[in-house]
């Protein structure tokens, strides 16, 4: 496997002559939420260094010839909403270190049988519309969140523990979207198009659909498709890393890729350590420095169900029997919301849905930098046990039946593919414990202990060290506001310094 970008983001690249004093701040872990912390703090004037375990950038974010050559894939992100709708992450000046977002023109599509289709277009108006007698009931759900996005945005994705700048509104969201996803569904819509579009968002929360919680990862998701839409980077999603690692360095930080640390005390002294890294692996390499209580409450973090990711080589664009799904490069495929429900109930009981729901990406249709001329790529990904290690082909079948179900011919198409389970996933990237690629459980427990129960949930007892990746708060997706938070307490705790907005 070819990492792509790895011109400028290998380690030669990013390696400085050889420092080795004491730094300001040491960041472990160069995913997003590592490049983020190491932003903010660079922005304020500290010497930061970045050091990778991987020989490239990107955690999560990164994209290869996985099949064929010429056909570039995203290891494991692909679309990404939430890093344009990040409160920090748009401010950054990406698009002049080469990132350029593609927005096709139907952020969501959720096919179901008889070649209809539910869409979530950019307009909140023309989406309800669509829904018939549903549509002043998603005007009134989705549509009165998408208005507030930009008020809400940053009280949305930071600590539950803190007095949110609009309180009125946070706990009108939170009275919503604390619910089940179910509950809140079949209380508001009644037709199937309405409840599997929203449903299908919800089951990016990867929490079975009757849990409570469950459903603000929908409306948070549907909200932001209608504010931003769900783009994603032209030529793939390293893109998106190497913008932000050219970011970095340009504000005089340093990355060390190809370096996977062991133990923090083989790490240049520094007054603010910050580690991208879950529970598990901060509990391994900082386990000299940390307190015996918290390393206990630290094992007691829950990590969730796995993803089986399949990449295909495709000979052409998928047949979809609905058009509108052509408008989109993010296809739902689970059926109703009946279905989806199952097929996310299954892997907390240990096992995988006959019909699994499979989240969907088709960016060659939109992104000729993806494949040869006339050919394509998809991505798709189910849900399955934590640490599943059983019958791949099995799985991929069953997933290839469900693109069959809604674009009959799909499999003719194939050119190559490529299947990954939980543990390789894990293999690739040691954050995706058991192939959980949120960071852990965002359950209503785990929403307010992430990674443990406190009023600054990313500094440790330990003087100078702090957690800055998913399983801090606001949890999982690609925003980095989770370094953004840990880089700012780390301002405050280590350096005495007030950060900027």
């Amino acid at each position: 496997m070819r990492t792509f970008d790895d011109r400028t983001l290998g380690s030669g690249q990013h390696r400085r002559s050889g420092r080795t004093g004491e730094r300001d701040a040491v960041v472990v872990g160069a995913g997003p939420n590592g490049l983020a912390a190491a932003t903010v703090l660079a922005l304020h004037g500290l010497d930061v260094l970045v050091v990778e375990a991987s020989d490239a950038v990107g955690g999560a974010v990164r994209s290869a010839e996985l099949t064929l050559p010429g056909f570039v894939h995203d290891v494991c992100s692909a679309v990404h909403p939430m890093a344009v709708a990040s409160p920090f992450l748009r401010q950054l000046p990406l698009e002049d270190h080469g990132l350029h977002w593609i927005n096709p023109p139907v952020p969501l599509a959720h096919p179901l049988d008889g070649a209809r289709c539910a869409t979530l277009e950019r307009s909140v108006k023309q989406t309800a519309a669509g829904l018939g007698p549903d549509e002043a009931a998603w005007r009134a759900l989705v549509g009165r969140l998408e208005s507030e996005w930009d008020n809400l945005a940053l009280d949305i994705l930071s600590p539950l523990l803190r007095w949110p700048a609009h309180p009125l509104r946070m706990a009108r969201f939170g009275l919503r979207g604390l619910r089940s996803a179910s509950g809140l569904l079949k209380s508001r819509f009644v037709t199937e198009e309405a409840r599997a579009l929203l449903g299908g968002c919800a089951a990016h929360s990867f929490l079975p659909l009757e849990r409570r919680a469950s459903a603000g990862v929908g409306l948070v998701l549907a909200a932001v498709g209608h504010a931003v839409g769900w783009p994603f980077p032209k030529g793939g999603a390293g893109r998106l890393a190497a913008a932000l690692a050219r970011h970095l360095t340009s504000l005089g930080a340093e990355i060390q890729t190809g370096w996977r640390v062991a133990d923090v005390e083989e790490l240049p002294p520094t007054k603010a350590l910050l580690l991208d890294l879950t529970p598990r692996q901060v509990s391994a390499v900082a386990s000299s420095r940390l307190p015996e209580p918290y390393l206990r409450r630290l094992r007691r973090y829950r990590y969730g169900p796995g993803v089986l990711k399949v990449d295909w080589a495709l000979d052409g664009p998928v047949p979809w029997s609905a058009e509108d799904c052509g408008r989109a490069a993010t296809v739902h495929l689970g059926g109703r919301l009946e279905d989806i429900e199952k097929s996310e109930r299954a892997p907390w009981k240990g096992d995988i849905a006959e019909h699994p729901f499979v989240l969907f990406s088709e960016p060659s249709r939109f992104d000729d930098e993806r494949a040869p001329p006339g050919k394509g790529v998809g991505w798709g990904y189910c849900h399955v046990p934590h640490g599943w290690t059983g019958d791949v082909p099995r799985i991929v079948d069953r997933m290839e039946d469900q693109v069959e179900r809604f674009a009959p011919g799909f499999r003719e198409r194939i050119l190559a593919k490529r299947a990954r389970g939980p543990l390789e996933m894990e293999a690739d990237n040691p954050n995706l414990v058991g192939g959980d690629i949120t960071g852990g459980v965002q359950d209503l427990r785990q929403l307010f202990a992430r990674p443990v129960l406190a009023r600054d949930p990313y500094a440790t007892p330990a003087k100078g060290i702090f957690v800055c990746s998913s399983s801090t708060p606001p949890g999982g997706g690609v925003h980095g506001m989770c370094g953004y938070h840990a880089a700012r307490s780390a301002l405050r705790r280590s350096f005495g310094i007030t950060p900027r907005s």
